[in-house]
């Protein structure tokens, strides 16, 4: 996968014929969109989660973000007035000034196939992340922690006990 990271070196011929004759190497300033001569650019962690948790759930067979605690928290967090649902649940990531990783904890929808559905979470948070960062995405690590399955969302009356 290409990166949409731009670079470009900034070395002169005259510096290099210098640096030849003396047997010593000068680095070469590198500029990138997020670092240039005229400044930084700097790309907080939470950025990142929300752009992977939104292109995470446009993925059609991802059900939720997060494991059990982190959902259980979401629902209590949903029911106070004025709060919505966390963009980030269930994602964490690791920001450098030119790299980024993403760790996604994901629910699946029952009957799709999963390793279809994780080529197509990676590609999308990869390709998001990308786009709207110039980062370069090192890796998406995806852990299917469930399997929704339409009866978890029937609020049916539990069966009759078998003991009383």
């Amino acid at each position: 996968m290409t990166s949409a990271l731009s670079t470009t070196n900034s070395t002169t011929a005259k510096n290099d014929a210098a640096d030849s004759d003396h047997g010593t190497a000068v680095a070469p300033v590198t500029e990138t969109t997020l670092i240039t001569t005229q400044g930084k650019t700097s790309i907080a962690d939470v950025v990142v989660e929300k752009i992977a948790g939104m292109a995470t759930r446009e993925i059609s067979g991802v059900y939720q973000l997060g494991g059990g605690a982190a959902r259980a928290f979401g629902a209590i967090r949903e029911k106070i007035p004025g709060q919505a649902e966390s963009l980030s649940q269930g994602v964490s990531v690791e920001v450098g000034e030119r790299q980024a990783a993403v760790d996604l904890d994901i629910t699946v929808e029952y009957g799709v196939e999963i390793g279809e559905l994780t080529k197509a979470v990676r590609r999308n948070v990869i390709n998001a992340i990308e786009r709207m960062t110039s980062l370069e995405v090192t890796e998406v690590n995806i852990v299917v922690l469930d399997v929704h399955v339409p009866s978890d969302d029937d609020n049916a009356e539990p069966a009759d006990a078998r003991v009383e």
